[in-house]
């Protein structure tokens, strides 16, 4: 059966390059763009079930969804909790700098129900699609 499924592969067309898209995505000749990823950690203040927890998470949902409507909240998601870690982010901006100065906006990092740690990546330039797609996958809005 490898034979079969590597001369399918073999007759495969090769992926067309697509100009418009690697510009508007950011991409450089390979593809690629710089991101900066943030890991979301514990914090030091643990806030409390109840309804201020609550606005504090509607306020972290909504400031995500901000920031990937502008375009610069490339993916997002939770961890399990372990050791501490919490979600990620993958902003695509030039810097750390501006990275925290977005992050700074989130109530869950005002509160400090977490904190935040950067790191500069370098990935694909298709992360930049996940947004839009994950709209097309997506029956219930958080």
């Amino acid at each position: 059966m490898v034979g079969a499924s590597a001369a399918l592969a073999q007759d495969a067309a090769p992926p067309v390059f697509d100009a418009g898209l690697a510009q508007r995505l950011g991409a450089d000749d390979h593809g690629m763009r710089g991101y900066v990823f943030v890991l979301l950690k514990t914090g030091p203040n643990k806030m409390p079930d109840g309804p201020e927890r609550d606005d504090m998470y509607r306020g972290h949902f909504a400031n995500m969804t901000r920031l990937s409507k502008e375009g610069k909240l490339a993916l997002a998601g939770p961890y399990d909790g372990v050791d501490g870690w919490r979600g990620l982010f993958v902003l695509a901006v030039k810097d750390i700098e501006e990275a925290r100065k977005l992050v700074a906006t989130d109530p869950v990092i005002i509160k400090g129900e977490m904190v935040a740690e950067y790191h500069r990546y370098y990935g694909s330039a298709a992360l930049m699609l996940v947004p839009e797609q994950h709209d097309k996958l997506a029956r219930k809005k958080f």
